[in-house]
């Protein structure tokens, strides 16, 4: 460990906020970059030196990695709503792909050489197989996916022309919230399942709707790999361990290896609480798949990383004890 520090963008988002949190406890002195659009500053440890701004703005970044004597990025800063990103695709390729270039521009401007980007596994689309390698054929469903994949095609050159040297961490479903209740998901309006079916279960909605009963799936429902928020967040950590010790650029799936249906996890939360939730149908939504389950691996391989939280019980009891608390907290 050196006294160099990591500039996380998006550090005051859901996953940012929790990888902030994980890198203190590692020992890494961070600085977090966020424009605040669907971020909370109250998510960000108060002595964590913060910047309310755009990561495609070059002089704020040049300031930031000067002052601060930035060694290495994790990059969150991005939209992620899939429908939304069918809507208004140019809106996602300025935000998640426009704006990585530029930060990929700064780092090789100021000399950061070590890069952890935020990736997704809507880069392969529709699967072949139910369970997904990353050698799988990438094949985006809609823009967000395709977005974050021009921005690892991005890396993977700068990488071979600049020496940037870079992780890229394909999550899957990410659920929960920090067990300690430091953080959680407070994304306005999100359209995550289990924020969503936690907040039906709170009474902050009237009701959860289940997009489409009709897929190729055991009961008809979506099939996801949901894997808890800490534990990605230390993946993240891993992964700035291996580029500090000079290891070579990486892409790893984030998750578990297994799949729950939409219909499971409601049924997982109606456990928990004991009382049925509140759910309508509705059609499906524009560029959903049918299932999606991570062969992760190369992940638990390459960088030793071993999960905590393998547990859907567990990651419902943790996203719920945080919207209760939030609840309370109004």
């Amino acid at each position: 460990m050196t006294d160099r520090q990591v500039l996380i963008t998006g550090g005051a988002g859901y996953i940012g906020s929790h990888t902030v949190l994980a890198c203190r406890d590692a020992g890494y002195p961070v600085v977090v970059l966020d424009n605040l659009s669907k971020g909370q500053r109250r998510l960000v440890p108060e002595d964590v030196p913060f910047f309310q701004g755009d990561v495609g703005d070059p002089k704020l970044l040049a300031e930031i990695i000067s002052r601060h004597d930035i060694a290495a990025v994790i990059h969150f800063a991005a939209d992620v709503v899939v429908p939304e990103s069918v809507a208004a695709p140019l809106s996602y390729y300025l935000n998640n792909t426009c704006k990585t270039r530029s930060l990929l521009q700064a780092c090789v401007d100021h000399g950061v050489a070590q890069i952890v980007f935020s990736s997704t596994a809507a880069v392969y689309g529709q699967p072949e197989a139910t369970t997904v390698g990353e050698d799988a054929p990438t094949r985006p469903a809609n823009p967000y996916g395709t977005s974050k994949l021009m921005s690892e095609w991005m890396l993977r050159d700068a990488s071979v022309a600049h020496g940037l040297r870079h992780v890229i961490l394909r999550y899957f479903n990410v659920a929960g919230a920090d067990p300690q209740g430091r953080t959680g998901q407070a994304t306005p309006d999100a359209t995550h399942l289990i924020k969503v079916a936690c907040e039906a279960a709170c009474g902050k909605r009237g009701a959860i709707e289940i997009y489409g009963d009709d897929y190729d799936t055991a009961d008809g429902t979506c099939v996801r790999d949901f894997i808890h928020v800490s534990d990605l967040a230390r993946a993240h950590v891993s992964a700035l361990e291996h580029l500090g010790k000079g290891g070579d650029s990486l892409t790893l799936n984030c998750g578990y290896g297994r799949g729950y249906s939409v219909r499971e996890v409601l049924e997982g939360l109606e456990r928990l609480t004991g009382k049925p939730l509140p759910a309508r149908q509705a059609a499906r939504r524009a560029g959903d798949v049918a299932a999606l389950v991570a062969d992760a691996s190369r992940l638990r391989e390459v960088l030793g990383w071993v999960p905590q939280h393998d547990d859907l019980d567990f990651i419902l009891k943790t996203a719920l004890q945080w919207e209760l608390a939030t609840a309370a907290a109004r």
